[in-house]
């Protein structure tokens, strides 16, 4: 679930009819069309105090058809983010998307570039940099706690890497996940790029939404669970960087998704005992009927049992977002859960908020290659920074508190040091 709005079924509707008719300052830009020049980005600098490795895994799962490709078994790419000895400069920096998946990324009609609207071929996605070392060894210390990234509908698992790169610095072990076929596109080393199927999907008459996004979300609780499944022998697997495998603390794992992978981080909690934790990034928690109006039941199991471990629900002030009394799957999901949780609502911003979009997006704008209003609809007219510090914070104390045991404080109340963060328990 991604872009202009929450609900999957308002992108898929809108798809559909569009479908039936970041490189660091200074670096040097590729050149787009003509001799106009592409336009350039970087994300924010982490503020944790260790430097960041990553690594890149291909996972097959020999035992599960595809679930969009009938006849080929799953495979899915995941990429481990953690801490390491030494920072990355220059070209170390591992690339935000390899340029095949960059290029098609950018291009007119892909999902990414149909969910935020930017002018296909104007930036160049290739030259954006991460914050992280390829390969690099893991810092010597022990286990570290585990969290898992899903991005939302039709978004590929870079699409949080600001996010990623923050909890990493700050001593986490964050595995981000891609669902093939789904996103936008998914590189794989053997060079097969894995677009998304669903243009094809939106363009078919008498598509039912509903059923389509109960696929979506049980093919992502399926791959998450597979992923949980593979991370037991992978502590043990040469092949990863140096200590990663070790450092695995497989007694304290977490998730958090944004949108389609906010709903798929708590219901693979209610699923799987193994999630201890869960923030949920403004993905709803109700499907719509066949034709995309209306609510359809019955809601996601974790809406109508609940949880019972902690989660935390982070809303916008999209239209159909805000506080959990303002939407049926996120009310349910109180009402019934006995595991301490609470929500917030960050004023002033849109569903792209708590993605890359609210850092990328601004930069994006200034040089043209996103419409004015159309970044106001991404993601408000919250200051980027603010929104980027207060995502942070939020994440990092939640996890810090329930798989660290190091509470700040900071989720027991309305805080003055986020008058903008909307606080209800």
């Amino acid at each position: 679930m991604s872009g202009r709005g929450r609900a999957v079924a308002a992108v898929l509707l809108a798809a559909t009819a569009v479908v039936g008719v970041v490189g660091a300052p200074g670096a040097v830009a590729a050149q787009g069309r003509g001799t106009e020049r592409q336009a350039r980005a970087w994300l924010p600098q982490p503020t944790g105090p260790y430097p960041i490795g990553t690594t890149a895994l291909q996972l097959t799962d020999d035992g599960r058809d595809d679930p969009w490709k009938p006849g080929q078994h799953r495979k899915l790419m995941v990429s481990f983010w953690y801490p390491t000895t030494r920072p990355a400069t220059g070209d170390d920096r591992a690339p935000y998307m390899l340029p095949a998946a960059a290029e098609h990324f950018g291009s007119a009609g892909s999902i990414g570039q149909l969910n935020a609207k930017f002018e296909p071929g104007r930036t160049d996605w290739a030259g954006i940099r991460t914050h992280a070392r390829t390969d690099a060894p893991v810092l010597p210390g022990g286990k570290r706690p585990v969290v898992l990234y899903e991005a939302g509908f039709g978004d590929p698992r870079t699409w949080g890497t600001g996010l990623v790169e923050d909890l990493a610095s700050r001593g986490y072990v964050v595995v981000t996940v891609d669902h093939t076929y789904e996103a936008s596109e998914v590189a794989f080393p053997d060079g097969d790029l894995a677009t998304s199927v669903f243009p094809t999907l939106m363009s078919q008459p008498g598509l039912d939404y509903g059923a389509l996004l109960r696929k979506m979300l049980q093919a992502r609780v399926d791959d998450t669970r597979f992923v949980l499944d593979q991370l037991t022998g992978l502590r043990q697997d040469a092949q990863l960087p140096a200590g990663l495998g070790a450092s695995l603390d497989l007694d304290r794992i977490g998730m958090v998704g944004h949108s389609g992978g906010g709903s798929a981080a708590l219901q693979t909690m209610h699923d799987d005992p193994r999630l201890k934790v869960g923030i949920n990034l403004d993905g709803q928690l109700h499907f719509p009927r066949a034709d995309g109006s209306g609510i359809q039941l019955p809601l996601p199991t974790v809406a109508a049992d609940g949880l019972n471990r902690p989660f935390l629900l982070m809303g916008t002030q999209n239209p159909d977002s805000g506080s959990y009394h303002q939407q049926p799957g996120w009310d349910a999901l109180w009402q019934h859960s006995t595991g301490w949780h609470a929500d917030v609502t960050l004023t002033g911003s849109r569903h792209g908020s708590y993605t890359d979009a609210q850092s990328l997006l601004p930069q994006l704008a200034r040089q043209g290659a996103i419409s004015g209003d159309q970044l106001t609809e991404d993601v408000g007219d919250i200051r980027p920074d603010r929104a980027v510090l207060a995502t942070r914070s939020y994440v990092a104390s939640f996890f810090d508190r329930w798989l660290r045991g190091h509470d700040d404080h900071l989720l027991d109340g309305p805080s003055p040091r986020f008058p903008e963060m909307v606080y209800e328990r």
